[in-house]
């Protein structure tokens, strides 16, 4: 079987599993999501959807958010790892909105990856997600999966990412990608009962 049959069965599969896909992190705008992927890096999205209602309620907009003080982000956010790294990127990036942007969350990766706690994967978040953009963020589930199922060699998220694009139709990207992540969670944890992991042996056992 070729790569490229491969993830034909991926995406056949993935969508009869998953025909819509919400996303997982809470939001109301691309600023509120941007503040949610910044916020989910090593931690998960069931812990943030917790603590950001009350963030979002004092400081739902850059403007509010530059206001806060960092200690007062930091007490909102203290639930979640890194929250003192954290509750700085935010109030500078909220800062950095206003002063280059008006206030308003850019459309470009180069943009929203010259802001503070924003790196690559999160800038596609936001642009596939927030804007509607083609783009593949790639995160463990999705960097495990993708070497499970051979369809990338990739050392890393980057490779992996580039694979992924070559790989599977633009047009699919934006929910593919969260289409993976669920059936990770779902049929293959990383650590824990892999029986249930049946895209893997349909690719592979026979």
């Amino acid at each position: 079987m070729t790569k490229k049959q491969r993830a034909e069965i991926v995406m056949t599969e993935l969508e009869k599993l998953y025909p819509t896909v919400p996303i997982p992190l809470d939001h109301k705008d691309p600023f509120t999501l941007l503040v949610a992927v910044a916020l989910s890096a090593q931690t998960t999205d069931k812990k943030v959807n917790q603590i950001t209602p009350k963030l979002f309620e004092v400081a739902g907009d850059p403007l509010k958010m530059k206001d806060l003080e960092v200690d007062e982000i930091k007490y909102l956010i203290k639930e979640i790892g890194l929250a003192n790294t954290k509750a700085k990127n935010l109030k500078r990036m909220a800062e950095l909105l206003v002063e280059r942007h008006n206030g308003v969350v850019p459309q470009t990766f180069e943009e929203l990856e010259a802001l503070p706690g924003v790196g690559h994967k999160t800038a596609s978040v936001v642009m596939s997600q927030g804007f509607g953009v083609p783009a593949f963020p790639v995160d463990t589930h999705i960097h495990r999966l993708m070497t499970q199922w051979k369809l990338t060699s990739g050392k890393n998220v980057v490779e992996t990412e580039k694979d992924a694009k070559k790989l599977f139709p633009k047009e699919t990207w934006n929910k593919l990608h969260l289409q993976i992540i669920f059936y990770g969670r779902e049929y293959s944890p990383a650590r824990g009962n892999k029986e249930n992991d049946f895209i893997t042996k349909m690719l592979f056992d026979h």
